[in-house]
């Protein structure tokens, strides 16, 4: 009896000891893994029954928590909701989704968060009612205002960055959506309004500032190729290649052109800051071969191309392709071939130039600050990495003024200040319209700004919308915004 007792307390134990172990592994290893899990709706109707925290950009709320009168305790709202919608994102019981910081942010906002427990824990002892977090972001409700309005009824994307920071200063895109009409909790007005979106050919829910459907970033990739020939110290502004009115790309019967089907500027030969400052894309397709899509692509990636970023928003790698030949890597010096590019990773070119040839992480939120106002956390600035050295910024800058000063990028002007940019036009199939681009930053002599703007289909012009007729006064209206603050 005593043996079989034995045996029978030595199984218990086991079963005790397997139930502890396995409850312990589910709260405290598994339990951030479960709680992110989607399938998880559990943790998405807890979510609701507590005031979800604010999202806040300089001093206005834009987004927030009401009360519900259904099971769900709360609803979300969203202050001017097209404008903000590539930032906030939605989320919503109904669908089971959220997106945008109310996804990447669902912890903080919930109050689930590890930065939030012990508050959770002072909740419990004092019995005040659950609360989340408000999250503040980067972004200035003035120049993001400026931004929309100058996109206006344009398809395509705006975002500005602080160059020695990576902070986000403004990020639209467009078409965009209402997400208050997301946020309801009507199932059937909810369900018809996302299926209409959904089927929308103009994917008002794509953010195109960060992801989307790529686009090859033309003329401003030029920025890259040019610096990665200046930095292999064998290159200088200076520098002179052929300068005929037609090329025939290598191993190929296929010829190529400048924009206007003339030279690049009078003479035989033409020097590589005339070539960035007409914007011609003989000569960049000439270097690009001379260099090799190796240093290209190096450079491109030293400026963050292959990499996706967490804003904490995910970003879609822009993408330099391998193992392209002659005569794709010729194609590439002026942004065609498979080049893909956000205008996040544009504008981070850019910044990169304007920080000295350091590029910083892109970074959309500034802090999570508690119902109390402690703050609980902090995103302080990060690196990440150096593209070029700083002589080599230097160069690039003065090419980049130029371009604004007296060339292809002549519409980003600003009065009294000195603004570097330059513009790009993207191609695609025969006959198709344009991308338009144009990425910048000012001042020159001591930058604020960077800024990146895409036009997708040719503005509404076809193939005679232009970069900087349409692409760079976006720009300049946003850099004089933040530079007026």
């Amino acid at each position: 009896m005593t043996h079989q007792l034995r045996r029978l307390s030595i199984v218990m134990l086991v079963m005790f000891l397997g139930l502890f172990a396995s409850t312990s592994y589910i709260q405290v290893i598994g339990a951030q893994s479960l709680e992110a899990n989607p399938a998880n709706r559990r943790t998405l109707y807890e979510s609701y029954e507590i005031q979800r925290g604010a999202i806040v950009a300089g001093d206005e709320v834009i987004a927030s928590s009401v009360p519900s009168d259904d099971l769900y305790s709360w609803m979300r709202e969203y202050a001017d909701g097209p404008m903000w919608a590539p930032v906030t994102g939605y989320i919503n019981p109904v669908l089971g989704s959220s997106t945008g910081l109310e996804q990447a942010m669902t912890a903080e906002l919930s109050g689930t968060g590890d930065s939030q427990f012990l508050a959770r824990v002072d909740r419990i002892v004092t019995g005040k009612d659950p609360r989340g977090s408000n999250v503040l972001v980067s972004l200035d409700p003035e120049v993001q205002r400026v931004a929309f309005d100058a996109l206006g009824d344009y398809q395509g994307a705006v975002i500005a960055l602080e160059p020695s920071t990576g902070r986000v200063l403004a990020m639209v895109t467009s078409p965009s959506y209402d997400p208050n009409l997301l946020a309801l909790h009507d199932t059937g007005a909810v369900n018809a309004t996302y299926d209409d979106l959904v089927a929308d050919p103009q994917n008002p829910l794509y953010d195109r500032a960060i992801a989307g459907n790529l686009n090859p970033p033309g003329s401003t990739f030029k920025l890259v190729v040019a610096s990665a020939a200046l930095s292999t110290g064998t290159y200088t502004p200076e520098s002179t290649f052929e300068n005929p009115a037609a090329w025939t790309l290598p191993g190929t019967a296929t010829e190529i052109h400048n924009f206007d089907g003339g030279t690049c500027g009078p003479g035989d030969e033409v020097d590589l800051a005339t070539a960035l400052r007409l914007s011609c894309n003989i000569p960049m397709a000439q270097l690009a071969v001379q260099l090799g899509d190796d240093v290209i692509r190096a450079e491109a990636e030293r400026f963050g191309f292959n990499t996706s970023f967490e804003i904490p928003l995910a970003s879609t790698a822009s993408y330099y392709p391998t193992d392209l030949d002659d005569a794709q890597t010729a194609l590439s010096g002026f942004g065609q071939s498979d080049v893909i590019a956000t205008p996040l990773q544009i504008a981070m070119v850019s910044a990169g130039i304007a920080n000295g040839g350091v590029v910083m992480n892109p970074n959309l939120v500034d802090s999570v600050i508690a119902p109390d106002l402690t703050v609980q956390r902090e995103f302080g600035p990060t690196e990440f990495g150096r593209a070029v050295d700083e002589a080599v910024a230097d160069e690039m800058t003065t090419m980049m003024v130029s371009n604004v000063r007296e060339g292809a990028a002549s519409g980003a002007r600003i009065d009294g200040i000195d603004v570097a940019g330059k513009t790009g036009t993207a191609e695609h199939g025969p006959g198709d319209p344009y991308t338009l681009w144009f990425t910048g930053f000012a001042p020159a002599d001591n930058p604020q700004v960077a800024v990146a703007v895409m036009i997708e289909n040719g503005g509404g012009l076809g193939q005679s919308g232009t970069s900087n007729g349409i692409a760079a006064p976006i720009a300049k209206e946003v850099i004089e915004a933040v530079l007026s603050r």
